[in-house]
């Protein structure tokens, strides 16, 4: 693609000043690890007023709030720890435990670390990091779990685990008029055979740009009007930053959820909704072509949607009360 100076200038501005790019993972681990070099003594002692601040909201905001709690963590009665659920203490970098598996110098060690560390290492916790998409026999904190029609699938308590991957919002610079009218897919689809067979359906049809690990920036992304987010391992990892911009999200329904919520889209409102099976793809995507002004509205609905997510100090609350229903239903607190 060649490119106007304007064009250049323009990427460059939005890329560097604009954040239209991946989080950084150089600022992501500098922050974390100060947190973690930061002594437990200056952050346990700010727990209650923490969640104190809870009581000064209005009640609309607190209704708000306690509907998200009680989605991560659906349990309202005891929760039953297994026998071998290590004690905070335990959860330090670099040492293996129990339910830290592979992922103990990852992402998701810090993002815990991030709230478990106002509370006292002696309470005890079960974590499971990693894409899960199946249901726990016991409950356990991870990052996503399978969407269940009931609350069988309570046992998979949610934390944003994995944000710098998977919380991302841009700043497009593009309209949804000045945006292509195609189907955008990149993704990694090896081991995957729901990318696989959505790929080979559609590659050759001349709506479709579509590459499995095929490398295009995030701005370049956005050149496009209807952009593919399809599970992978559990979740569609760009489906946040995709709702955020002023392109649409085209899907089948999800079957996995992380914080994001996902079982509480609305098809056709807050993302463009394909059959399991993608043989409607073209035509959904016709019909929106031909009716511009629904397809800019699933657009507002998707960035109102984003938008819950966006105040870091109601996520930090919400992420810490989501720890103490835990640790007050396990019996460890009281508060």
């Amino acid at each position: 693609m060649n490119k106007s100076i304007g064009e250049i200038l323009k990427q460059f501005w939005y890329v560097n000043f604009r954040h239209t790019r991946k989080n950084s993972h150089f600022i992501y681990y500098l922050r974390s690890f100060i947190r973690y070099f930061t002594p437990k003594c200056f952050t346990q002692h700010r727990l209650k007023g923490k969640l104190a601040l809870f009581d000064t909201l209005d009640k609309d905001e607190q209704r708000y709030i306690m509907q998200r709690v009680d989605h991560y963590c659906k349990f309202t009665d005891g929760i039953t720890l297994p026998d071998d659920a290590p004690a905070l203490k335990q959860y330090t970098y670099g040492k293996k435990e129990s339910y830290v598996h592979d992922y103990v110098n990852s992402t998701y060690f810090f993002d815990a670390y991030e709230y478990t560390r106002f509370f006292p290492d002696t309470m005890r916790w079960a974590y499971n990091p990693g894409d899960v998409n199946y249901l726990f026999p016991v409950p356990e904190i991870t990052k996503s779990r399978p969407i269940t029609a009931d609350d069988s699938n309570r046992n998979n308590i949610l934390l944003n685990l994995d944000k710098v991957r998977h919380f991302l919002w841009v700043s497009d610079p593009f309209s949804w008029e000045e945006k292509e009218t195609c189907i955008l897919f990149r993704g990694d689809a090896r081991n995957k055979p729901r990318r696989l067979q959505f790929i080979e359906m559609w590659k050759e049809h001349p709506l479709c740009n579509l590459v499995s690990t095929g490398a295009m920036s995030l701005y370049d992304h956005l050149r496009y009007r209807y952009i593919m987010c399809l599970e992978g391992n559990d979740v569609a990892s760009n489906l946040k930053w995709v709702m955020s911009s002023n392109s649409a999200a085209v899907m089948p329904r999800p079957t996995c959820e992380t914080w994001f919520m996902e079982s509480q889209l609305v098809p056709n409102y807050h993302y463009i909704e394909i059959a399991d099976d993608y043989h409607d793809l073209i035509d959904r995507i016709t019909y929106y072509e031909e009716h511009p002004d629904e397809a800019k509205a699933i657009v507002a609905h998707a960035h109102e949607w984003v938008g819950q997510f966006q105040d870091k100090k109601r996520e930090d609350l919400i992420s810490l009360m989501v720890l103490d229903k835990y640790f007050r239903l396990t019996g460890q607190t009281s508060s």
